[in-house]
């Protein structure tokens, strides 16, 4: 199930593309989901603990947002760290792939909401006895982290594609 929106929102659009997102809250949007996906990792490496690569690509993305990495590679980090999750546990998987969203942020701004959602659903999955508990408690800590700067304009975003990102953001 596709998590962007099937129009695109410019406000989440660099400049350059035509939209009217700057760089600077780009890098922003960027560090934001390294930190939803990097609070979830712990659940990966649990199941895979050797396993270097959606820790290696939340580095590949904050390496972007260094002027480090070209858009390109950090685009396809995003495809390793979400094969790194293939065949595992919900949990583990879910926070595999919040890794390769947040890494995907260098090519696709949107896809920062794509590491919160699956971080959030890496949460409720780890917790058999109370999901709906564990999910608010991820909901919670992931909004006190969203950027001052771009915080309505996430919080807007999260109502409106909630529904395409399974619901995880009522609450």
């Amino acid at each position: 199930m596709p998590i962007l929106p099937k129009e695109r929102d410019p406000r989440f659009i660099t400049l350059r593309r035509g939209g009217s997102l700057t760089d600077e809250h780009h890098h922003l949007l960027a560090e934001w989901a390294a930190v939803c996906a990097e609070h979830v990792l712990p659940l990966f490496e649990k199941a895979s603990p050797k396993d270097t690569r959606p820790r290696d690509a939340i580095a590949v993305g904050r390496a972007w947002i260094r002027g480090e990495v070209p858009m390109r590679d950090a685009h396809k980090t995003a495809f390793v760290a979400n094969a790194a999750g293939r065949g595992l546990p919900d949990p583990a998987r879910f926070a595999a792939l919040a890794a390769g969203q947040a890494v995907a942020v260098a090519h696709v701004a949107a896809h920062y909401l794509g590491a919160a959602a699956y971080a959030l659903r890496a949460a409720a999955s780890a917790d058999e006895d109370d999901a709906e508990g564990a999910r608010l408690k991820e909901l919670g800590w992931q909004r006190k982290r969203i950027p001052a700067a771009l915080r309505e304009l996430v919080l807007e975003d999260q109502r409106a594609r909630n529904a395409i990102c399974w619901g995880v953001f009522t609450g």
